[in-house]
């Protein structure tokens, strides 16, 4: 990924922590966004984990692991629609739509030019791989930064 690419993701991840704090300022003391969830927190850990260690096997042919590519979609496509169906949820089911996304430079525009390519080369699944780490991490913070069910007056 280079580094033009680096920049726009970096300049989304600036913009979703702005629409976040513009959703607690505007919102007073009630809160804006939706309670924390152990189980989405879950969720993005693992799939960060699971994504991470596929991309690795990228070096190798895409139809050697099509079935694995396959099942990690389908449990990223769930995660998403699990934070698309949680009220006031918009912010986290948008940063997993721009993850999945196959038009995209994060993991779903990933996946499309391994299948494209068939393999591809160390230096770019390196610098994926930190790109779409760091949008796994925004995810997993802008979760664990939720106000905790139990810290509701």
């Amino acid at each position: 990924m280079n580094t033009r690419n680096k920049l726009k993701f970096l300049f989304l991840k600036k913009s979703l922590l702005g629409l976040v704090l513009m959703c607690f300022i505007t919102s007073g003391c009630a809160p804006g966004i939706s309670l924390y969830s152990e189980n989405a927190y879950d969720q993005a850990v693992t799939l960060k984990i699971n994504s991470l260690r596929l991309i690795d096997h990228a070096t190798e042919p895409y139809s050697d692991h099509a079935q694995d590519v396959e099942s990690l979609m389908y449990e990223i496509d769930k995660a998403y629609e699990y934070a698309k169906g949680r009220p006031r949820n918009e912010l986290s089911a948008w940063q997993w739509k721009i993850l999945k996304d196959p038009d995209g430079h994060l993991l779903g525009g990933f996946i499309i030019r391994w299948k494209e390519q068939e393999t591809l080369s160390t230096p770019f699944i390196t610098e994926s791989k930190g790109v779409i780490s760091d949008a796994f991490d925004t995810l997993i913070g802008l979760e664990s930064g939720k106000i905790r069910p139990s810290e509701v007056r």
